[in-house]
């Protein structure tokens, strides 16, 4: 049973989680811009209260993205720093993949949704707990088009879920869509669970060099690259 520290730093809701075997630790905080500053802490202290050390860690698995700038950058760094140091392998999994990960058993569709700024979210689809489209960039008139091309019902999720609905309406979606979703209970809450369960059932541990050596998916350029 490989001991596994997962740390969610793609949104403003930090995470972390030590997971071995059914055996979990979790810590979470709406961090806002404070992740660079608490996610080793939090950690440390999962680490000390389960009563492992760090050379005990086994895999490392971050957010690969879409996300935070910022936050993914951060979340990267460090779990490819304890990954090469301690020659551990690394699992850098997608956040909408993590994100929608809770409600595979839903019959009807899944859409995650984080705010991408200019009136653009990121944001994949996934039915029947598939994924059925590429990860997107795009406004919410657009994604929520997708949404209509099936019956099922939407479960809509991410921080940003809220202000996607607001958006929408605003934009005068049709009843036929507003009608058919319905707002996670939990869709403000940190991923590191769900990370570490995606990183362990879908194949995204290496061997070590692979995406240790590789970076986030942004999906789309910084402002400053622009």
């Amino acid at each position: 049973m490989a001991l596994i520290l997962a740390l969610d730093t793609a949104t403003p809701v930090l995470s972390a989680a030590l997971v071995s075997g059914d055996r979990y630790w979790y810590r979470e905080a709406d961090a806002g811009l404070g992740h660079s500053e608490r996610l080793m802490e939090m950690a440390d202290s999962l680490l000390c209260e389960a009563g492992f050390k760090t050379g005990d860690l086994e895999a490392v698995a971050c957010m690969k993205g879409p996300g935070s700038f910022t936050g993914l950058r951060i979340g990267f760094s460090a779990a490819k720093g304890i990954a090469l140091a301690l020659g551990v392998p690394l699992a850098a999994c997608p956040t909408l993949d993590c994100m929608a990960y809770p409600w595979s058993p839903w019959p009807g569709m899944v859409i995650p949704v984080i705010d991408a700024k200019k009136g653009r979210f990121f944001s994949a689809l996934y039915r029947r707990g598939r994924r059925i489209s590429e990860d997107m960039d795009a406004d919410p008139g657009s994604i929520g088009e997708y949404a209509l091309e099936f019956d099922d019902p939407v479960i809509l999720t991410g921080p940003d879920a809220p202000l996607f609905i607001s958006r929408l309406t605003e934009a005068g979606a049709p009843a036929r869509l507003l009608d058919k979703i319905r707002l996670d209970p939990l869709y403000r809450k940190g991923r590191a669970l769900e990370l570490a369960a995606v990183a362990k059932e879908s194949g995204f541990m290496n061997n070590g060099k692979g995406e240790v050596l590789s970076g986030p998916n942004y999906i789309r350029k910084s402002d400053a690259e622009l």
